[in-house]
């Protein structure tokens, strides 16, 4: 919950309802509004709000937060102008690419052109548009300085031009290749065999195949008898389930041996069908009650089947990365659809270290906590920490300090804010700004957006040079009022007019004060 007093000391005005009714809504003034932004975490409920909103204001601009956006056409059946968004849809791949150590997989295409975000050392410097970002002093510097080519860093983020058929440019293959753990076929029959070889049933089935093999073998070379590779085998499996007759004849090591397998075949048949359906039967177990089978490796816990968590399950599970789920409620929204895709559920406190170590966290390749609850995510964190101490951590924190203190104190520096991702395009759909997509970068978030000139604006008849601000705006492209193509990296001398459309990438405040500059 953010500080009320912050709120209220920058102007926001705040009034508390038990209920989103008419009433409620006419108490906030709603009648002669222009925009509502419906952000409760319940889609019915904010499909409730707004039914109520439209007998308050019917012309309004509604912003509606849903998890389920299939909703969307009974929204546009009450708000003709609406925008219906899902924070866990876009927060999920942030969350996924930090888990993979990979730069989120963020296209978006203008004009003649598709941009996406990578790392510099995976693209030549002559498809790089600008840097997003960089490392100064172990702090990341969000739309820095553009460096020259001796001073650029292999680590940089940066905004980079697609060419087509072009591998250097395809982040998603490369993500694609480095996380595929696709399923084999025989994976179920494997887990079994796995769980069943892990317990003393295993091992008291394999003493007993090496003593038949070992007795099998002694018989054919004592017997007497010259038998090919298939009369031995014949002989021991048919000894082996005691239907051999006593022969009398036969010497005293050949009868020994015969003793001997005939026994060991008694205890052979009873000891692999308790083997197997105990396997069986310990796999379903952990699959429908949440104990994964055995111990897992180069997989990714997740902590938290909430919405967002559900969105992170289903993307790994699409890219082919093995995951074991963790929620302390047996109904949370994502158990379902993890069963559905074959994933195991642990239900219990990711809190607890006995619970990490049922998830196999010593040989995961990443932990991602995405819980509400930020003390559980912090707990969760370090008792994986002790078990493992390189292992990569991925939190979501709501606040701000709280997540910088955690990384110097704890050496936990990846951790992303849903609200931090989320809020910026949510502001941008209330104030029909132009918005083409938004950039997560560490837990700050770039939009890119045109901004079109008014007349008698102060940006009118201004240098385009005017338009960055020091790390908060760069300029991608313009295109004139009276042209459709996109002049890619303008003269930053070129003076502004009336109609022009300018593409920037710029934090949310100065997008916000760019819109401004531009009216009149």
């Amino acid at each position: 919950m953010p500080d009320l007093k912050v709120l209220e000391e920058r102007g926001v005005e705040l009034r508390q309802a038990d209920r989103l009714d008419e009433r409620a809504f006419r108490d906030a003034g709603l009648a002669g509004a222009t925009a509502l932004a419906l952000v409760m975490p319940d889609d019915m409920v904010n499909l409730h709000a707004a039914l109520c909103a439209r007998e308050v204001e019917e012309k309004l601009r509604v912003v509606v937060r849903m998890f389920n956006t299939g909703l969307a056409g009974s929204v546009s059946r009450i708000f003709p102008d609406h925008v219906v968004l899902s924070d866990a849809e876009m927060a999920a791949p942030a969350f996924v690419a930090a888990a993979l150590g990979e730069v989120a997989p963020t296209h978006f295409r203008h004009s003649d052109r598709t941009l996406y975000v990578a790392h510099r050392a995976d693209v030549p410097d002559r498809r790089v548009m600008l840097t997003l970002a960089t490392d100064a002093g172990g702090e990341v510097a969000v739309l820095p300085e553009e460096p020259s080519p001796e001073d650029a860093r292999p680590g940089d983020l940066v905004l980079a031009q697609a060419v087509g058929g072009s591998a250097e440019g395809d982040v998603t293959r490369r993500m694609l290749v480095r996380g595929a753990r696709r399923r084999r076929p025989l994976a179920a029959f494997g887990r079994a065999l796995r769980a069943a070889l892990s317990r003393k049933l295993g091992v008291a089935v394999l003493i007993t195949l090496v003593v038949t093999v070992l007795a099998g073998a002694v018989l054919n070379a004592w017997d007497g008898t010259d038998h090919n590779l298939w009369q031995s085998i014949y002989v021991t499996l048919m000894t082996a389930v005691g239907s051999s007759d006593v022969e009398e004849q036969r010497n005293a090591v050949a009868q020994a041996a015969q003793l001997v397998l005939t026994v060991a075949g008694l205890a052979l048949l009873p000891l692999i069908t308790a083997a197997v359906v105990d396997g069986m039967v310990n796999a379903r177990l952990a699959l429908g009650q949440g104990r994964p089978a055995g111990v897992l490796r180069d997989h990714i816990v997740l902590v938290g089947l909430g919405n967002v968590g559900t969105q992170v399950l289903r993307r790994l599970h699409d890219l082919g990365v093995r995951v074991v789920a963790i929620d302390r409620h047996a109904e949370a929204r994502g158990v379902k659809s993890a069963q559905k895709r074959g994933i195991p559920v642990i239900v219990g406190d990711a809190s607890r270290e006995e619970t990490l170590r049922a998830a196999s966290i010593a040989t995961c390749r990443a932990l991602v906590v995405v819980s509400t609850n930020d003390p559980v995510n912090l707990q969760a964190a370090l008792h994986a920490r002790g078990i493992r101490e390189d292992l990569r951590v991925v939190l979501r924190l709501f606040d701000d300090d709280f997540a910088q203190r955690i990384g110097s104190a704890f050496d936990i520096s990846t951790s992303r804010s849903v609200s931090r991702l989320c809020a910026p395009v949510f502001a941008a759909a209330l104030l029909e700004r132009n918005v083409h997509a938004s950039i997560p970068v560490d837990r700050h978030v770039l939009l890119v957006g045109t901004v079109t000139v008014r007349d008698g604006s102060p940006l009118d008849g201004a240098p385009l040079s005017e338009v960055e601000e020091a790390a908060q705006a760069r300029v991608l492209g313009m295109s004139s009022a009276d042209q459709e193509w996109t002049d890619w990296r303008p003269d930053p001398r070129r003076v502004l007019s009336r109609g022009d459309r300018i593409l920037v990438v710029a934090r949310q405040r100065a997008l916000r004060a760019l819109v401004e500059l531009s009216k009149p």
